[in-house]
């Protein structure tokens, strides 16, 4: 689980209900109409903005951002080495056996295909049109929560607009200002805590963990084609840590 998303979450609502808490209470600041205009609005925005797979599919690229752990460079970059030492030693077919062994699909279907002895130029080819989709799903998911993010406060300044009419209208009784100005103020509040807090953050994670995994599919692509081209495990290590920034080469030794 990547703690660090979760934390900011709940430290972030933590912080502004607490904030409130410490200023009355939470009931002034819960209002159905304020919550359908701008929850409810955002996520009609979306839906005609986007075709409805691909909003449900956020959701499941969203999971990522709290759940999905990916292997660091160094430990992929040692995997391939270990692969590349058995392959170097025993032949291609000796790696069929590792591959039930490995995690990581993408891994285990490129182990695959260099056992099948698929030429270098084929392998590299069917692993890079699979990363071409991950970028593909991944800058899609960041789009709609983008969308998200730009359509709340929209719609929270939407929610503002209307209460400021229905107060306008009520100006001669005075009993029916409140629930419009509440309208009013908390369409605003809903609609910066859902972009700022939710949208625009889970955004820029989603932007970052598919740099990182492209990453990681991209080590992964040059050490098993280097492995069909028969190069050292030694000479693949080399050059798989020329991806890394030197620091990271550092620690490796």
């Amino acid at each position: 689980m990547d703690i660090a998303t979760l934390l900011g979450l709940i430290a972030g609502l933590a912080l502004v209900f607490g904030s409130i808490l410490m200023g009355g209470g939470l009931g002034a600041f819960f209002n159905v109409p304020s919550l359908l205009i701008t929850v409810g609005g955002s996520f009609s925005a979306l839906l005609i903005a986007f075709p409805l797979e691909k909003v449900i599919g956020a959701a499941a690229v969203a999971k990522n951002c709290f759940s999905h752990q990916l292997p660091s460079p160094s430990e992929v970059i040692k995997q391939i080495v270990e692969l590349a030492t058995i392959c170097r030693r025993d032949g291609p077919l000796a790696l069929e056996s590792k591959i039930e062994e490995l995690k990581d699909p993408f891994l285990a279907k490129g182990v695959q295909l260099v056992v099948d002895g698929t030429p270098q130029e084929v392998l590299r080819e069917i692993l890079d049109i699979e990363i071409s989709w991950l970028q593909e799903r991944h800058t899609t998911g960041k789009k709609i929560f983008e969308s998200l993010g730009a359509s709340a406060p929209a719609f929270g300044l939407v929610g503002t607009l209307i209460g400021l009419i229905q107060m306008l209208r009520t100006l001669d009784d005075p009993s029916k200002l409140g629930g419009s100005m509440a309208v009013a103020l908390l369409t605003t509040f809903y609609g910066a805590l859902l972009a700022n807090l939710f949208a625009m953050p889970l955004a820029g994670k989603l932007e970052n963990r598919s740099k990182e995994e492209v990453l990681i599919r991209e080590l992964m692509v040059e050490g098993l084609v280097s492995m069909t081209q028969g190069h050292s495990p030694r000479l693949i290590e080399e050059k798989l840590k020329a991806f890394l920034a030197p620091k990271l080469r550092e620690a490796m030794g």
